[in-house]
């Protein structure tokens, strides 16, 4: 329920085909946890939602490989592409541990995110305190205490002007860094305010506004698509992560997943609408993906 009595998100609801996709995401996500092999074997189906969707938001930023070559590496660090794939898998396995800290700090979540995403889980972000898990902070949550920190060290901080900026696939202008700390700060408030809208809208504007801004450095595309992730599960909407919508944003097409995001950029109702739509029915084939995992495994356990 939210507590914020400005609740900027409940306006997007109404737009034209939001109701209905909204909707029909949470249909596609009641019939697949009603699959029976969801009483036996959900573990198995997170895992390999998790696999398959970092497969596919890794292809998104660029490494696009065969399922079976993902699942058949271990080492990810032989060149850009592997990098690439290596965080996706990284993000996908974190994201459900960061949970219980998204709704209190958002910041901190992101910074935690870029950090597992660049390799370097063990060291604090700049900025930022050694523990993402400790309980939050003001002062560490402030988008302004994540921007702090040295120039030569961009890993798990906002970018600052003039530091190149790698993101395969988004071409859009880039906000300055005084626009994205604080476009940053009014996301991370609106997180922790809480909102009554549907977890699909809520998690379409945290996708959206992190591609538009491109907060750090590099694998921005990752972690944007890795928060959505982490709405949907936290939201109540997919608590077992078994409908990885990255799965469904590649299945739509890169020009696709670009062109609906232009629509986010544009601010109007329209592209608000579209975008959220397009992020509804990735949800969608993330779901379909996963019910073909499960008839997979109720045929191998017959």
């Amino acid at each position: 329920m939210s507590t914020n009595p400005a609740d900027p998100l409940v306006a997007l609801v109404a737009l034209p085909g939001v109701p209905d996709a909204v909707d029909s995401v949470r249909k596609a996500v009641d019939r697949v946890y009603g699959h029976r092999v969801m009483r036996r074997r959900s573990n198995e189906v997170t895992s390999e939602a998790a696999l398959r969707g970092a497969r596919a938001s890794a292809a998104l930023s660029g490494a696009d490989w065969a399922l079976e070559e993902v699942r058949r590496r271990t080492d990810f660090s032989g060149d850009e592409e592997a990098r690439t794939v290596g965080a996706a898998l990284r993000l996908g396995a974190e994201a459900g541990q960061l949970l219980s800290i998204w709704r209190q700090s958002p910041m901190r979540v992101l910074a935690r995110l870029h950090l597992v995403a660049a390799g370097d889980p063990g060291r604090p972000a700049a900025g930022a305190v050694a523990d993402p898990a400790s309980p939050a902070s003001p002062a560490a949550d402030s988008a302004a205490g994540l921007v702090a920190g040295s120039v030569a060290d961009s890993v798990g901080r906002p970018r600052q002007d003039g530091e190149p900026v790698d993101e395969p696939l988004i071409d859009a202008p880039l906000p300055d860094a005084t626009e994205v700390a604080g476009r940053l700060e009014g996301l991370s408030d609106l997180i922790v305010a809480g909102s009554s809208a549907p977890a699909l809208v809520t998690a379409a504007v945290v996708h959206g506004e992190l591609l538009a801004l491109r907060p750090f450095t590099s694998y921005s595309g990752l972690v944007a698509r890795a928060a959505e992730r982490i709405v949907l599960i936290g939201s109540g909407l997919d608590p077992k992560a078994i409908c990885p919508a990255e799965v469904g944003h590649a299945e739509q097409g890169r020009a696709a997943y670009v062109a609906a995001f232009e629509g986010y950029l544009s601010g109007t109702p329209e592209g608000m609408a579209a975008w959220i739509a397009h992020c509804g029915r990735a949800v969608e084939l993330g779901v379909r993906e996963s019910t073909a995992v499960c008839e997979a495994l109720q045929r191998g356990a017959a």
